[in-house]
């Protein structure tokens, strides 16, 4: 959850960079709290009967598409990309595999032109607490 946190901290920062633990944690927490808001729009009867979501899912997925895209640019900065290939992610099909497999790759491990290598302040995520 604390890289969760991270990640709205730092909201709209694209910046920097994001190493993979980072990202894929947000993704997972995303994905809990969509079904989440899916099945409370639905158990509450809010739920629009031709898409199965309401107004809770609606709310959330507008707050996190920020948080979401500067996450994914400094994913992309990690591994020496520049944050305008997300744009790739609106070519059908082939742009969200691209996308995908470098949301897998290992950053540099070394200072590139977005930053140093994030794993070398591992402990500074304990100050969130």
């Amino acid at each position: 959850m604390n890289w969760y946190l991270k990640v709205l901290k730092q909201y709209a920062d694209f910046k920097g960079r994001a190493r993979r633990k980072e990202y894929w944690f947000f993704v997972l927490f995303n994905v809990i709290f969509a079904i989440t808001a899916i099945i409370i729009d639905n158990v509450l009867g809010l739920a629009m009967q031709d898409v199965g979501y309401g107004p809770f899912y609606l709310i959330f997925a507008l707050a996190m598409i920020i948080p979401g895209l500067a996450v994914t640019v400094r994913r992309l900065h990690d591994i020496g990309k520049s944050g305008w290939y997300f744009l790739l992610a609106f070519i059908p099909l082939v742009g969200g595999i691209i996308l995908f497999v470098f949301s897998l790759m290992p950053g540099d491990p070394y200072e590139n032109e977005y930053g140093p290598d994030p794993k070398e302040g591992e402990g500074s995520l304990l100050s969130l607490n």
